[in-house]
């Protein structure tokens, strides 16, 4: 039995989140939760919502309506996240933590802030830099920071060149977790595609988030490529505690390492529960299958056949 984090610590509360496109409603008052330590998928047919649920995660969009309160600490409780709301403010640090609204944030400071960070179904690497150079490029606000925002860094101040060392540790150390610190010199546009997709999300485990958003990461994976992803978000999960939430359609992904499933349809929550909970249940096979809704029942009823 699943231990249900996103009940007991969550550590995002969607609520109420709708998302338009002129008359087209994309996400439909949907609300969830992302457990601490959970892997979490968002799944559904083509057309679902699940992108844009991320971008609006994410910062990429602003939602009509809804609340994303992301607790970088602790538990995101439902009294602290109603005094953040009142207040106006767009984050508080509350007994249990830091507190934020991302649905009143832009992406670069639910990036930077609240620590979200995201890939994207098209791979986004600079294919022309190293491999190192791409990892050190996405600590970039650390750098900057250290550097005083000025031409201090370039004339050796201390703190910059420590946090340049740091960069470089960081790099090195996600690049030895990815299996490639042999190729760390080797242009990023050199490797395959599934180390290309590893590399992708090395470099946004090196900005030090809390969760990491990923947006199909099986997507044109073999299947010895898929199990290598998977060992690779378990560990991510495991030993570095950090929480994931993930779109994918590869359900040997999904079903393999979920601790979460949430299944869209429409723009509309249609299931939310274990893996083995969502698996078996018939409106999300007749969502996949495209059945009516007068048919779900005898979708059910064959279900059961087949579990007999």
């Amino acid at each position: 039995m699943s231990m249900r984090r996103w009940m007991s610590d969550p550590l995002l509360v969607v609520e109420h989140l709708t998302m338009r496109f002129g008359g087209l409603v994309a996400v439909n008052d949907l609300s969830f939760e992302v457990g601490r330590g959970d892997i979490t998928a968002l799944i559904g047919p083509n057309g679902a919502g699940k992108t844009t649920v991320f971008n609006c995660v994410t910062g990429f969009y602003k939602p009509q309506q809804g609340r994303l309160a992301l607790a970088r600490e602790g538990v995101a409780r439902s009294a602290d996240v109603a005094a953040l709301t009142m207040s106006g403010a767009r984050h508080r640090k509350f007994a249990a933590g830091h507190l934020y609204l991302l649905e009143r944030m832009p992406d670069f400071e639910i990036a930077r802030e609240a620590r979200v960070a995201r890939t994207f179904q098209n791979i986004r690497l600079f294919a022309g830099m190293t491999l190192l150079e791409n990892l050190i490029v996405a600590q970039h606000n650390v750098l900057m920071r250290a550097s005083g925002m000025s031409a201090l860094g370039l004339v050796g101040w201390p703190s910059a060149r420590a946090a340049e060392r740091a960069a470089i540790d960081r790099a090195s150390f996600w690049l030895n977790e990815i299996g490639l610190m042999d190729r760390a010199d080797d242009p990023a546009g050199a490797l395959s595609y599934g180390a290309q997709r590893r590399l992708e999300i090395a470099r946004a485990m090196c900005t030090d988030p809390v969760l990491l958003c990923l947006d199909e990461p099986a997507a044109g994976l073999n299947p010895r490529e898929s199990a290598e992803l998977n060992d690779l978000l378990l560990a991510i999960r495991d030993r570095h505690g950090v929480s994931i939430l993930l779109i994918e359609h590869d359900m040997s992904v999904v079903m393999k390492i979920s601790d979460h499933v949430i299944v869209l349809d429409y723009g509309t929550r249609i299931a939310d529960g274990t893996a083995h909970e969502v698996r078996n249940d018939p409106r999300v096979i007749a969502a996949y299958l495209g059945i009516e809704d007068e048919e779900v029942a005898k979708a059910e009823a064959d279900l059961g056949e087949v579990a007999r």
